[in-house]
């Protein structure tokens, strides 16, 4: 186990949480021991697949794993991490890492044994954009995207209204608002109209989706980083006094 840590290590000498999977899976032994193991050598695990700590790729938000993961908190909001990695199956780790940090949900007990509960609370910096028009109407956000991707989903609107608390007419509402300001078709229904008939997603909308997303994402990560500078960094020098 020794020499395959050393081979796993990274650039900054640590060994990834993925990769520490990895080793207990060639070696068929319980994840603990190669944290335990990787202890004794006194080196350190990094990038947590659950977004804990170290620098790792942004997870996306999900309402699957977020269905997966609530019936898992408890009373504090919080799930262990081996519970929480248990629910990544067929929509893998990058979502259930976005929906952790989404809802502000802990990790607890450190599969890997890197931490159990947090000594103090932990502080985040929320985002939120929107696009709007010259007379200030919320033409396309977070609640937009979802609506377009359970659409997608579900092939219906009435499906997906249905699904994130909406009625028909105020979800259909809303994308003939947002059709109307870009002058072009987000969603195609099938000819025979009514509730039930099969809708898809247009390439426009599409698009409109990837952008935000990648959008949202670059907000997301100047504010972390500036919230890093401005709120934790200053309290971590005066804890340890320097």
């Amino acid at each position: 186990m020794e020499e395959l840590i050393k081979q796993y290590l990274n650039d900054k000498g640590k060994l990834d949480c993925s990769d520490a999977y990895k080793i207990a899976a060639k070696l068929k032994c319980p994840i603990r021991e190669v944290g335990d193991t990787a202890k004794a050598m006194d080196i350190r695990i990094d990038s947590c697949e659950l977004g804990q700590f170290g620098k790792i790729e942004e997870g996306v938000f999900d309402l699957e794993a977020l269905n997966r993961l609530t019936p898992l908190l408890d009373d504090q909001n919080r799930v262990t991490c081996k519970d929480a990695r248990s629910q990544a199956g067929g929509i893998g780790l990058k979502k259930i890492r976005g929906t952790l940090k989404e809802k502000n949900i802990d990790v607890t007990y450190c599969s890997l044994g890197c931490f159990t509960e947090k000594k103090r609370p932990r502080l985040y910096v929320k985002t939120k954009t929107w696009i709007e028009n010259a007379e200030g109407e919320l033409l396309f956000g977070k609640g937009k995207t979802e609506i377009l991707e359970l659409i997608e989903q579900e092939g219906s609107i009435s499906k997906a209204s249905e699904k994130i608390g909406m009625n028909y007419k105020k979800a259909w509402t809303h994308i003939k608002i947002l059709q109307k300001n870009i002058n072009d078709t987000m969603v195609q229904t099938r000819q025979g109209g009514g509730e039930d008939a099969g809708t898809t997603l247009t390439p426009v909308a599409r698009e409109y989706m990837d952008n935000y997303r990648k959008l949202q994402a670059d907000i997301e990560a100047y504010a972390n980083e500036r919230f890093k500078e401005l709120f934790l960094k200053p309290r971590n020098k005066k804890e340890f006094g320097e």
